[in-house]
Parts: structure tokens; C-alpha cells; sequence
């Protein structure tokens, strides 16, 4: 690495062709990358979802929930496994570890699950294997109106035209409707007319689903040709459907027309959606995994704006969307970028005073940052939050490497050298101190990029993008920067450099500081470790600072039984409640019976952050009688709150009551709010219970009974339904009683089941039917059952200020036997992080110190260096305390980009004074020649860095939440250890080369056979 600048120099072309095609590259691969607003997780999981319209969750759960887990619990790879049982649905996701085929793994789920399909009920619909492909919530979502067409022809032009037309654009995962209708055929059974027939709704639906359709015949030769046979049974209208006739047993028949109501309809509403108040009929679009938030966002844009021109009288509007806080923080970090780059350079431009010197080093950064985009595009990264901010934190390290390079050069041109020469020996000089400091940085950062887990996929944007473009700031440093300083500089002959009042302030202080280095190294270093515990220990923890969007969500839960109307009533008075406030622009209620989300744009100009108005508004939102009004939690919570406890266990009432105890305990703390059992609600149920014996005697068993009532009320489920068919679908005929008849429990305990001998009988002769309760929903976690506890932080704090005190709780210090605490979700993956985290630091400070023993052949030494860390986190503690930040996750990132930095400093201080001893001045001598020749570069260097790093801990523009912590701890941190380096690092040099004269000869004498070549002392030479 010493020649190579050298070589550069007297071969210009080669560097100069490799960057202009690197650059070219990365400029390329800027314009083509996608850009999101998370990096992409390669997170493999399947999914298995089996529904039994009507069916309980206490049935699911035995009798389809634990077969499935059973079944896929012994594929290979499986890390967890995650069930969700609500009424008439299960939902189990297989989470495989990292590196597992996805494809191959989601092949064995089907399979396992195809060998148990016998085992399950058979009311069930076939169940659906997929892969987990959707990436994070919807992306935005958006209102049709239509001037000449009714609800349910809206509701298909959604379905059909606008859904197939998006889900053309590359990377568009789903689009989903909320509200409208779907179309179906009603057959509205009258009970009174089914009672005096003796009929059954399962007959009725049997008969017209064998009845009304279209089938083949078979193949006939007739007249020497041949001719296929079709079978056409289907209806053309509603009208003629209800002529069909219905054989009611002993050879007699029945119109359909006499005991139902036969109409062209759509199906019972089940969900709508508002805008301010106002029903419209929405979709939501997601994007895939691996695909760009803004490209498929841009382009499901343009696609909607052709089929507005090709359908005038349809219109289009958008309701929300994320993806606007997803352009603004790109151009944000862009901005920062681009800013911190220009701050830098000016640095250069007012030490050095020279022009020329200033483009050469500028030229540093973009030569190091756009071929990066390259790199970065070879990796597969997109860019996004992670990658940015990493390419805008090293902004200032860019330019660093180039600096200490031209200003070295400089220096030797001031002592009279031609500008050729002087590049030649300065780059000479300053080669190995160069590769050393970039490879310190490459040391801390390459571990990171390396973590395994979830967490090591999504710091692995963040690490490689360091490492790459402070690898190509290398690259610039060796081969360009001294070939075009050699080129362009001019020599004004000799002149002082590195002088000033400022310069001889610091060699007082340097000298005072080498007659007293116990004294420093004791009380400075033992002082600054002192402080950093101290400021550190005094602030508050977190794992995720709070996001400042320009969006906000609100979830809604009704006790179970609620109905959509009750819903809509809920959310209509959130949504005023919502809408009242200045702050907020626009209200989009998405409504479910029994639940809902209104997702909330507000206003840019706004007094307040989002999360200040989320806790500001929150009381009066949970003041809503009947319902579980709460915000979605922006800080990172898992199932929308802010802390959560997750128990398992084999026995339910156990743990219903260990969850129930927990909760008692937490309404004692006031860092919370709300705490509570998720879905802890018990739905009402009206319970039917056969009696046996006289069931036996009829021959009613208990599987027709339940099919019989399930169709009255629901009907039946869609693969056993009879269809319509139109020129372009199917419809469903659907069979069921009236909404008006199920409103009573004796027109339920008159309706007639099957008996045996093909007549039928009440219900009510049957079975005992009563009112109940029954579970709303079940969690399950491997194969146990989970119960989550979920709460919300008073105003003002951060999980670290509970979460201690909510693992102090007694019952959780003592849990009983057969209940355990787990980590669950994004809880488990902060854990995993963490851990990973110190792992990877830990690693990097031994490859650091690894790097230092190759470079100076010296053991002591590098112990200096990897001593300056620990004077890194001081700054950053008390810059924190300043601006009222907590610790955080990028509050750790910021340390970790630190412990690089001050190993650069101490690296310039140390490696210069290392080359002097070894041309043999004396030790304090070469420590204070080190010092005079090494201030500048590394003040230099510090300015520029936090120069760099100033619009990124400013965060003018977009949201700075979790940019700022960041660029705050690297500038505190960067301030105070580059002054404590300057002072404490000389003095414990001195120490350590002391050391390590006494230490040597005795070593030798111990420890080998004394008979290597003696080296003559060489004679003292002059410092350049």
C-alpha cells in the first residue's frame, strides 16, 4: 500500500478509467434501485388458514388448530410456530430460521398439511397454504365513486377490472376492497311454510346444488358426425330459479317461490368504509416483499389515472397513504447528504486556504458515495432508512482519508518541495497510518454486517454500506487524491504550516501533559470513565425512539356480539372526536363488525409531534363508552401497544388467571395506562345441546343437526353452494332464513332438522338450546396456549422507565408451575438484537486491536489505541442529557460509528510518533513532534466530520427521530474524545513504550534463546 500511490502518480490514466466507470456504475444502479422506507427482510414463513363458517374457536382450536401444528411442527427448519383461532377461521404462521428455502419449505407445509385432510372436519373450506409475501400494512388506500352505477356494480368493477389491472404492476402483493357488496342470489326461506312441508334449508340447498347447473354429457355419433352432449340445468334469471321445484318426500314436489323469497341481490354487509363521515367504497393496495413502497406506488398512480380517462364516470381519491413520509425521508437524507458533504469540503477550504487542495479533497466524496450505489445494488440493498443514513453519517469520513492525505502533501510543500515530490513522499509517509485508520472503521462495521437473525438482516443495509464506501474513501485516498494533488497543486515555495496561537496552546498543554502522565492517564482516563457511566446511567432507555409522521392510526374493538351498525357508531364518534382537533387533515374509518381502524392524515404545520397528540387525545378516545378505542402504538410495540408480557402454558384457566393477576398488579404502576388481556372478552353464544335419547330413537345425529341450523343462518359454504352463472362469473345462491327471523330464539327452536326417515322435526324436540358464552378468539404459541397482555405509556416516557418495574411485578418474579414468560414477536427480535449487538462490538474491538499489532509490529502500543475507545461514549452521554434524548438503538449505532472514529484519531498520534522513534529521535521527542505534526490533520478531520454529521443530528427536513439520536451521539462524542485524544493518548504512549523497555529484555531473556539478530541502534536523523 506504500507503492501504490506512487505507482498512481506516475500512471495517471488506469485510476482515473477504473473511478469514471465506477461512478458511471453507481449512477446507473442510483437511478434503477428501489426505494423504501425499511430495508427488505428476507423472512421466511408460511401460512395455513382453514375456515368453518360458524364454528367456535373452542371447536377450531382441537379439532383443526392443533392437527395442523402437530403436522408441520416436524418439518425441517421450523423456528416457531403461531396460531390465531377467531370464530370460523384458523390461522397458523410457520416461522423457518434464516436461510431456509422458502419454496421448498412452504412445498412441505402443503404437503404435511394434505396427509392430515382426512383428520379435519368436513364443513371446512379447502384449506390455503401460502407463502408469507406481503411486506408490512397496506400502502395506501383509495375511494371509487361512480355516478351511473349501483353499489354492487361499483363492488364488481373493483373486483374485476381495477384489481386485475393492479395487480399487473411488478410488486404489487394484494388489493383488497372494504365496503360495497358482493352479488349473490337470495333464497330467503319463509320458516312457517318450511315447518308445514316438513323441509330442511341443508335439503333445500342439497336439492338446488344438484339441481341448477350446467353438466356434461358425454359424446354421441349421430348422422356420421360427432357430437358432444351438455346437460343445461342452470336458471337464466332469478324468476326462473324460483319456478324450480323442490321435492319434498312421498312423490310430492314444492315450488321454490312457495316457501322462499327468490331475489337478485348481494350478500349481508359485513363492512364499510368512511371518509370524514361520509360511506364511501375503498381498496387498499400492498406492495411484495423485495419490490420499491414508491415505484409500486407511483405505478398503481398511473394506472389508476388511464382507468379514470378510459372510465369517465369513475373517480378516484385517495384516502391515505405512507408512502409520502417514505419520499419525504429520501429526500431528507438525501438533502443531509448532499449538505454534510458541503460543510466538509468548506472545512477543508478555511484550514487549508488553498482552492485547489479544497476540489481535491471534495472530489473525495463523490468519487467515495456514488460508485457505493453500485456496490450497494450488487448486494441487493435498496434505498432506504438504514442505507441512507449511512451513506449520510459517513459523509464526513469520506473526506476524511483525502484530507490527511492533502494535508500531509500541503505540509510538504510548504518545506519546499515541487508539488510532484512532495505528493510522492507525503503519500509515502501517510500510506500505512491511512489503511490503518479506514480499517479500524472496516473492523467495527464488518462484524455488524455479519450478524445473524432477523436483526443481522436488517443491519446488514447499514454495516456493508459503511464499510463499502469507506473502503472506496480508501481507495480515492491512495490512488487519486495524491495523483491529482501531484498534478494540479502549486508550490508557493517554503511557508509555515500547522502554526498558530491555537497550535502552541496545545503543545503547552501536550508537554504539561507528558511531565504529569499518571496523573492525566488516572484521573483523565479513570474521570472520563467515571462520567460515562454516570451519564449514561441517568438517562432513559428505549429500544425505538418515537416516529414523528404525518399519519396516525386508531384501532377500534366492540365487545364480541356487537353488531356493524353499533360499530359504525363507535367509529363515527372517534372519527369527530379526531376531526375536532386542529391537527388532523383527514379521517379514513375502515369499519368490521365488532372492530375497525381509522387511519388519520394530519396536518404538516402542526404545534405538536404525532406522539404528543396520540397521548394528548387518548384519554378522551378511551372515554367512549363500550368499546376499546386506542392509538396504534408508534413506538414500536407489538399488537399496537406500547409494553406487553407474554405468557404460555398447557392449562387455559391458569393462565387466564396468572394474565388476570398480572394485570392487577400493573393498574398499580403509573409509567402505564389501560393495561389489559388482549381478546380477553367472551362473546354470547346460544348453545344447542342434543338429547340423546330421543335424538337415537329419530335417528337426528348430531352432524345434521348442526349442518341443518348452520345453512338456515348462515348458509352454506361456498364450494357447496349452488352457483349462477352469468356470461363473465359465477354467483352464489345462497339459502338461509331472513335476517328479521334469526332475531328470535323460537323461530331457532321451531326450525325442522332430518331424521332418519326422511321427515323432519323441530329443533326444539331434539335439543335443549340456552344462552352461553364462549372465547372470542385464541392465541396460540408452539403449541401452547398464549395469552399477551398489552398497555400504554403515561405521557412523557419511554419503555425503559417501565419495563424494569413491570419485571418486578411479584407474580411475574413467581410464576406458577406449568405458565411461562416468553418473548414474542419484535419483543424477541430486540432481544436477539441486543445480544447479536455486543457480540459483534466485541469483535470489532478485537479485529481493531488485531489490525493495530500488524501495523505497528508492537503489542503494547495498540493497547493505547483500544484504550482512547473508551473515552468515545462521554461526549456522547452528556450531548444526549443536552438535547433530552434517551438511549436507543440508534444511540448504539452512533457509538459504534465512534469507536472507529476515535481509533482513527489515536491511530494519526501514535503511528507518527511510532515512525519517528524509528528513525531515532527520543521518545518525547517523537511524542511531541508527533502531536505538532498530527493537531491539524486530526482537528481537520474532526471538524469536517462533524461538519458532516451536523444536518443529520439537526434533521431540518422529514422526520429526525431516529436519524438525530444519532447524529447527536456521534458529534458529542466525536468533540470530547478527539480533545481527551489529544491529551490522554500521548501520555499513556509514553507510559506503554516504558512498559514495554523494561518489559522487553526481561521477556526476551524469559521467554526465547536469546539469539536473534542484533539490530544496531541507528543514528538519529532530523524529522522532515
Amino acid at each position: 500500500m506504500r507503492n501504490i500511490s506512487s505507482w498512481s502518480i506516475k500512471n495517471p490514466i488506469p485510476p482515473l478509467v477504473l473511478f469514471a466507470m465506477l461512478t458511471l456504475a453507481g449512477v446507473v444502479s442510483f437511478m434503477t434501485m428501489d426505494i423504501n422506507n425499511q430495508p427488505d427482510i428476507d423472512f421466511p414463513a408460511a401460512s395455513v388458514i382453514v375456515s368453518q363458517p360458524g364454528a367456535a374457536p373452542t371447536e377450531l382450536e382441537t379439532q383443526v388448530t392443533q392437527r395442523v401444528e402437530a403436522a408441520v411442527r416436524g418439518i425441517n427448519g421450523v423456528d416457531e410456530i403461531t396460531s390465531f383461532v377467531s370464530e370460523g377461521q384458523s390461522r397458523t404462521n410457520i416461522q423457518f430460521a434464516i436461510g431456509v428455502p422458502i419454496d421448498r419449505s412452504v412445498n412441505d407445509v402443503r404437503d404435511a398439511i394434505a396427509n392430515i385432510r382426512s383428520d379435519l372436519p368436513q364443513g371446512i373450506l379447502q384449506p390455503q397454504v401460502q407463502r408469507v409475501d406481503v411486506s408490512g400494512g397496506p400502502i395506501a388506500f383509495i375511494s371509487v365513486e361512480a355516478v351511473d352505477m349501483t353499489l354492487e356494480q361499483l363492488s364488481w368493477f373493483v373486483d374485476n377490472t381495477v384489481a386485475k389491472r393492479l395487480l399487473a404492476i411488478p410488486g404489487m402483493a394484494q388489493v383488497k376492497r372494504s365496503g360495497g357488496v358482493s352479488r349473490e342470489i337470495r333464497v330467503v326461506l319463509d320458516p312457517a311454510r318450511m315447518q308445514s312441508y316438513g323441509l330442511t334449508a341443508s335439503q333445500v340447498n342439497d336439492q338446488l346444488r344438484l339441481v341448477n347447473l350446467n353438466a356434461a354429457g358425454g359424446r354421441t355419433e349421430i348422422a356420421g358426425s360427432e357430437q358432444s352432449v351438455r346437460v343445461l340445468g342452470n336458471a337464466d334469471s332469478a324468476l326462473a330459479l324460483s319456478e324450480t321445484q323442490i321435492a319434498v318426500g312421498g312423490g310430492r314436489s314444492v315450488r321454490l317461490a312457495d316457501i322462499a323469497t327468490v331475489r337478485d341481490s348481494f350478500a349481508e354487509q359485513r363492512s364499510l368504509s368512511k371518509m370524514n363521515g361520509r360511506q364511501v367504497l375503498s381498496f387498499s393496495i400492498t406492495k411484495a416483499k423485495g419490490s420499491s413502497d414508491v415505484t409500486v406506488y407511483d405505478q398503481a398512480h398511473a394506472e389508476l389515472d388511464k382507468l379514470a380517462k378510459e372510465n369517465p364516470q369513475v373517480h378516484f381519491t385517495e384516502l391515505y397513504t405512507s408512502v409520502e413520509y417514505t419520499k419525504e425521508q429520501y429526500r431528507s437524507a438525501i438533502d443531509a447528504m448532499v449538505e454534510g458533504a458541503a460543510l466538509a469540503v468548506l472545512v477543508v477550504f478555511i484550514f487549508l486556504k488553498d482552492w485547489r487542495a479544497t476540489v481535491i479533497s471534495a472530489l473525495a466524496i463523490p468519487l467515495s458515495a456514488i460508485p457505493a450505489f453500485w456496490f450497494m445494488d450488487l448486494l441487493g440493498f435498496s434505498l432506504n432508512n438504514l442505507s441512507l443514513l449511512a451513506l449520510g453519517l459517513v459523509a464526513g469520513v469520506l473526506v476524511d482519508d483525502a484530507i490527511v492525505e492533502i494535508e500531509n502533501i500541503v505540509r510538504h510543500m510548504r518545506m519546499g518541495k515541487s508539488a510532484y515530490q512532495a505528493a510522492m513522499d507525503a503519500a509515502d509517509e501517510i500510506g500505512l497510518a491511512v489503511v490503518a485508520t479506514t480499517s479500524a472503521i472496516v473492523a467495527v462495521f464488518l462484524p455488524v454486517g455479519l450478524m445473524p437473525g432477523i436483526s443481522g438482516q436488517f443491519f446488514k443495509n447499514f454495516a456493508f454500506t459503511v464499510v463499502v464506501s469507506v473502503l472506496l474513501s480508501l481507495a480515492v485516498a491512495r490512488l487519486i487524491t495524491p495523483m491529482l494533488a501531484a498534478y494540479f497543486l502549486k508550490s508557493k515555495g517554503q511557508a509555515a504550516h500547522g502554526e498558530g496561537a491555537w497550535v502552541g496552546w496545545y503543545m503547552t498543554i501536550l508537554r504539561w501533559s507528558l511531565r504529569n502522565r499518571w496523573k492525566v492517564v488516572l484521573l483523565g482516563g479513570g474521570g472520563a470513565l467515571a462520567g460515562t457511566v454516570l451519564a449514561f446511567a441517568t438517562l432513559p432507555l428505549t429500544f425505538q425512539p418515537t416516529t414523528n409522521t404525518d399519519f396516525s392510526q386508531v384501532t377500534i374493538a366492540l365487545p364480541p356480539g356487537s353488531t356493524l351498525a353499533q360499530t359504525t357508531a363507535v367509529a363515527d364518534r372517534a372519527t369527530a372526536i379526531l376531526t375536532a382537533s386542529p391537527v388532523v387533515e383527514a379521517a379514513f374509518s375502515d369499519i368490521n363488525i365488532g372492530a375497525g381502524d381509522i387511519f388519520l392524515t394530519l396536518k404538516k404545520d402542526r404545534p405538536m409531534t404525532s406522539v404528543e397528540f396520540e397521548r394528548n387525545l387518548a384519554p378522551k378516545l378511551q372515554a367512549i363508552p363500550d368499546a376499546r378505542v386506542n392509538f396504534q402504538s408508534q413506538s414500536g410495540g407489538f399488537n399496537g401497544r406500547d409494553m406487553s408480557v407474554v405468557l404460555t402454558g398447557n392449562d387455559p384457566v391458569l393462565l387466564e388467571t396468572t394474565a388476570s393477576r398480572i394485570v392487577d398488579q400493573m393498574r398499580g404502576l403509573k409509567e402505564l395506562r389501560q393495561p389489559r388481556i388482549e381478546g380477553d372478552l367472551r362473546r354470547p353464544e346460544i348453545t344447542i345441546k342434543p338429547r340423546f335419547a330421543v335424538a337415537a330413537q329419530l335417528g337426528v345425529t348430531t352432524a345434521a343437526l348442526s349442518s341443518a341450523i348452520r345453512i338456515a343462518t348462515l348458509g352454506d359454504i361456498d364450494q357447496n353452494v349452488a352457483k349462477f352463472s352469468l356470461s363473465d362469473r359465477q354467483i352464489p345462491i345462497r339459502v338461509a332464513l331472513s335476517e328479521d327471523s334469526r332475531r328470535t330464539i323460537a323461530t331457532i327452536a321451531d326450525m325442522p332438522v332430518p331424521t332418519a326417515s326422511g321427515g323432519s322435526v323441530p329443533l326444539k324436540v331434539v335439543a335443549d338450546i340456552s344462552f352461553g358464552a364462549g372465547a372470542t378468539e385464541l392465541r396460540r404459541y408452539n403449541q401452547q396456549r398464549r395469552v399477551m397482555i398489552g398497555a400504554d405509556l403515561a405521557p412523557g416516557l419511554v419503555s425503559g422507565d417501565a419495563q424494569p418495574k413491570i419485571d418486578a411485578l411479584p407474580v411475574l418474579k413467581n410464576l406458577p408451575r406449568g405458565v411461562e414468560k416468553v418473548q414474542f414477536g419484535s419483543d424477541k427480535w430486540q432481544a436477539e438484537l441486543l445480544i447479536n449487538f455486543v457480540i459483534a462490538v466485541i469483535a470489532g474491538v478485537l479485529l481493531v486491536f488485531a489490525v493495530l499489532v500488524l501495523l505497528y509490529k508492537r503489542v503494547l502500543p495498540p493497547f493505547v489505541n483500544m484504550g482512547s475507545l473508551a473515552l468515545a461514549p462521554l461526549g456522547a452521554g452528556i450531548a444526549l442529557h443536552l438535547a433530552g434524548m434517551a438511549v436507543s438503538l440508534p444511540v448504539f449505532i452512533g457509538l459504534l460509528m465512534l469507536l472507529g472514529i476515535v481509533a482513527k484519531n489515536s491511530i494519526l498520534l501514535v503511528d507518527m510518533a511510532i515512525e519517528e522513534m524509528s528513525q531515532g529521535v527520543e521518545r518525547t521527542a517523537a511524542i511531541l513532534e508527533a502531536g505538532h505534526k498530527r493537531v491539524q490533520p486530526i482537528i481537520m478531520t474532526t471538524i469536517a466530520m462533524v461538519a458532516g454529521m451536523l444536518p443529520i443530528a439537526l434533521s431540518l427536513g422529514g422526520d429526525g427521530s431516529f436519524r438525530a439520536p444519532m447524529g447527536v451521539t456521534v458529534i458529542g462524542g466525536l468533540i470530547m474524545s478527539t480533545a481527551l485524544t489529544l491529551v490522554i493518548v500521548p501520555a499513556s504512549f509514553s507510559l506503554a513504550v516504558g512498559a514495554e523497555e523494561w518489559l522487553a529484555p526481561r521477556m526476551k531473556r524469559w521467554f526465547t534463546n536469546d539469539e536473534g539478530a542484533k539490530t544496531p541502534k541507528p543514528a538519529p536523523q532530523p524529522a522532515e
